[in-house]
């Protein structure tokens, strides 16, 4: 093992083999309707293939408990995708790599074929960090966000039901050097309106360590608004 990052489920593995031929990953997201070829293991079926569309580009998963940080950028396929495929290629019609396995809604949740792929330029730039110092590095806001539901906005009388709620704030942190406190309501990101932790994540991973950002807030009845300048995952 190489190297893995958290942040996008990618890992680095090394082989002792040689003389195998390397992967054509593809240079550009594939068009929605073009054909999508999924390879893996599901349910410990090995070399089992599935195949489908393009169903959708840019889908955002929420944070959940596999994934605190969320899930960014996808690409929606309804090729089958099952326990077993993640991190298996997925491939288009010339046989090259468009992307990673990445997640699947469950049956249980009424879904059918509801796909997700990790594309390939993050799974290049996140491999190439990682090969050339062990980790990859992503821009980090120092907060602790939540979703504001009606009932939340309710009992804590909140101004409004959306946005990201800041629960927590790191000591030192980016939003804290900027004023940020527990209790705020970011609204707006980079001019960006914000319904949801899901929108403020993608927002920031879009950015880089070091870059600036405005920031628009409630706090109270007040509008607010400040440019706090994005920290880094680097660890050390």
């Amino acid at each position: 093992m190489v190297g893995v990052d958290d942040a996008t489920d990618v890992a680095v593995v090394k082989a002792d083999r040689g003389n195998l031929p390397a992967a054509k990953f593809s240079t550009s997201l594939p068009q929605i309707g073009q054909l999508t070829v999924v390879i893996g293991s599901p349910l410990g079926l090995e070399q089992t293939v599935t195949a489908g569309i393009v169903s959708a580009l840019h889908r955002n998963m929420p944070p959940s408990e596999e994934s605190p940080q969320g899930l960014i950028d996808l690409i929606q396929t309804d090729a089958p995708i099952s326990p077993g495929n993640s991190g298996g290629a997925v491939v288009n019609s010339s046989s090259e790599i468009i992307g990673l396995s990445e997640a699947y809604l469950p049956p249980g949740s009424g879904a059918v074929s509801i796909g997700f792929v990790t594309p390939t330029a993050t799974v290049t730039d996140v491999a190439e960090q990682i090969l050339k110092s062990g980790s990859a590095i992503h821009p980090v806001l120092g907060i602790v966000p939540s979703d504001i539901s009606p009932e939340i906005a309710d009992r804590f009388g909140l101004p409004v039901a959306s946005g990201a709620l800041v629960i927590g704030v790191a000591p030192g942190g980016p939003a804290a050097t900027a004023g940020l406190q527990p209790g705020d309501i970011i609204t707006q990101f980079d001019g960006q309106k914000i319904a949801s932790v899901t929108d403020l994540l993608a927002g920031i991973r879009k950015k880089d360590p070091g870059q600036q950002s405005v920031i628009e807030f409630q706090r109270g009845k007040e509008n607010k608004s400040v440019t706090a300048t994005l920290g880094s995952t680097a660890k050390g």
